[in-house]
Order: C-alpha cells, then structure tokens, then sequence
C-alpha cells in the first residue's frame, strides 16, 4: 500500500499496485464505493495483464484518510488524485473510472492534462442536477448532520448489500459532502470538460440504464459511446469480459 499526502495537515490518500509497463493504468470508483473491489478482478484477465495498474481510494473513502474539514468537491477530489499520480511519478496515464469517478477523472484530465493520456469512463456523471432517482441526489436531500445522525445507515438499508459492503467504510460527512459536489457539478460541466479534452475517450453505457443523453454530441466531439448489452450500471460485474475489451482498446 501507497500513499501520498492531499491537503496541508497531512491527510492521506492511498492506493494499491501492481507492477508492470507503463503508460499505467489508475483505476478510479464511485460514490461510496473502493477501486480494488470494482476493478481488481478485470485487472487480473489476461488480456490486460503487464500493465502497471493502481487501485486509488479517494478521500473520504476506503483506506484513504477522511478529514472533516475537507471540502470533497469534484475539483478537491481531483486534486488529490492528481497527488497519486505526482507521487507515483506518473504522467499520460490511463484513467479507468466509473460514475462519480468518471467525473473526477474527467476534471482531473482537463486541470492536469500532462497526467492523462485516455479516459476510460462506465456511466460517469456528466451533468449536474441528476434525477432524484440518483443515489447522490438521494443523499443530498438529507442536511449534512442528519445525514451523518441517521441518514447514513437508513440508506445503508436502502442500497442493497453489494453496495452497502463499500459504502459502509466510507465517511458519513464526506459521502454527503462528495455527494453534494457531484450534484453541483464542474465548472465547466464535465460535459463540456470531456467534448474538450484532447485524449483518447471511450465512454461506457449499460444498455439497463437506457440511451446515453446527448450521445450524438459527444461523438461529434470524439467520445467512442460504447453500449453494452444486458448491462447496468456497474458494468464491469455485468460484463467484465466487454469491460475488460474496452479497457484493452478492443472495443
């Protein structure tokens, strides 16, 4: 395990490896979620072994430290994976992200563009305000203290326990807060940060959460939409053999 400090009291965010050729490949979660649990497994296949790959836990998550007076902003976010990268001594990376990460990495590449060189992203948030069927929509209409109080375990109930198993260690005031952010959005909209980033772009929808809005516009912009059949929202359990293509630049 690795770390690298993000904030100036010495918080830490930290990540698993492992070795292997570069350009490296940093896998990135979602709200509530731990990048190992995600991703390890698709890692692992064959067709995407050999590479340097590293599990990062953002702040507020996981095994990454949880300050109560951090912001948990997506830029804040961003920010602390860019210190992974700088510590791991990392540039034109390869950034596979899912839903909330997806929107930090999209933010990150288009703050930090000497780290990235390609965005894999499963169904990241790319517009603020999402419907309130969203799980960071539903979180933030709890008041923080309440939701640290008692929201927190009432939507532990809610979720379901794959979920559950992941957002249980993750920090109730910085689930809210990192919530808050992702509601709030970029500025610019990730959206807008993902049609202008010069890299590599393949975004990934499960054919279960339904067409991809304004798919046209981000492939006129260079994005590589990508539905995958049968698939949900966590794509790499639905599918981790297209998941894993995608990853490899076969699909």
């Amino acid at each position: 395990m690795r770390q690298a400090e993000f904030d100036d009291r010495g918080s830490c965010v930290r990540w698993t490896e492992v070795p292997g050729e570069e350009p490296a490949r940093v896998y990135v979660h979602g709200l509530g979620s731990m990048s190992s649990v995600y991703h390890a497994h698709v890692a692992a296949r064959p067709e995407l072994a050999g590479r340097r790959s590293l599990f990062v836990d953002l702040p507020g998550h996981g095994i990454s430290d949880r300050p109560e007076h951090f912001s948990y902003s997506l830029e804040a976010h961003a920010d602390a994976l860019a210190a992974v990268l700088d510590a791991a001594g990392l540039s034109g990376a390869e950034l596979i992200a899912h839903s909330m990460g997806g929107a930090v990495a999209i933010v990150l590449a288009h703050r930090r563009p000497d780290l990235v060189s390609r965005l894999v992203l499963t169904e990241a948030n790319l517009d603020a305000h999402p419907p309130l069927t969203a799980a960071s929509s539903g979180i933030t209409t709890w008041e923080e203290e309440a939701f640290v109080d008692h929201g927190h375990t009432r939507v532990l109930e809610k979720v379901g326990p794959a979920w559950a198993a992941t957002m249980r260690l993750a920090d109730p005031r910085a689930l809210h807060r990192t919530a808050v952010g992702l509601v709030g959005g970029s500025t610019p909209v990730m959206r807008t940060m993902l049609e202008a980033v010069p890299v590599d772009r393949v975004y990934l929808q499960g054919e279960l959460s339904g067409e991809l809005e304004g798919r046209q516009t981000l492939e006129a912009a260079g994005v590589r939409v990508v539905t995958v059949p049968g698939a949900g929202h966590n794509v790499m359990f639905d599918d981790p053999e297209a998941f894993a293509a995608a990853v490899a630049g076969r699909l």
